[in-house]
This record gives structure tokens, C-alpha cells and sequence, in this order.
């Protein structure tokens, strides 16, 4: 009996040494690093700053394929209006 008592005694420093660790994003608990918080608040802002860039860039390249669709658009629709007859000289008909 005096074997676990001892056991369980050596043992309790230990527990309290982890439960201060994984108290690490409580300023106000034992085992705070504030160097940690820098670390992975700048890493948000980071991941923050870059989703933003891939939305930008994704709006940017959406814009530039629906530029490219409209330009394809007019191309094609003129080609049709000049293959029709009568049409060539669209803006001379109305005379």
C-alpha cells in the first residue's frame, strides 16, 4: 500500500506539469506563451491574406474569360451578319 501511495505521489507533479502545458492559449493560466500566440495569430493573418489573393485572383481570371467569351461572341455574331446577303453594307440599307 505504501508502494502506490508513494507511486501516486511522484506521479501528481507530472499530471500538473501537462495540464500546464495544454493550457498554452490561456493568458491568464500557468504555461501562457505569448510568443505562441504571436506565432499562430500571424499565421491566420497569413492563411487570411492569402485566401483573399486566390479569391482576387480567381475573380480576375473570370473576368478576363468572360471578356474573352463576349470578344469570341461579337466575333461570331459579325461573321454571320457579313455572310448574310444584303448585309454587308448594314448601315447603307436604310437608304
Amino acid at each position: 500500500m505504501k508502494k502506490w501511495l508513494i507511486v501516486i505521489a511522484a506521479l501528481l507533479p507530472l499530471s500538473s506539469m501537462a495540464n500546464m502545458l495544454n493550457n498554452t492559449n490561456q493568458p491568464n493560466q500557468p504555461g501562457y506563451n505569448p510568443s505562441q500566440q504571436r506565432m499562430q495569430s500571424q499565421m491566420r493573418t497569413q492563411q487570411q491574406q492569402q485566401q483573399q489573393k486566390l479569391r482576387q485572383d480567381q475573380q480576375q481570371q473570370n473576368q478576363e474569360l468572360q471578356r474573352k467569351l463576349q470578344e469570341r461572341r461579337d466575333s461570331a455574331r459579325e461573321r454571320v451578319i457579313q455572310s448574310q446577303p444584303g448585309q454587308q453594307n448594314g448601315s447603307q440599307s436604310g437608304n
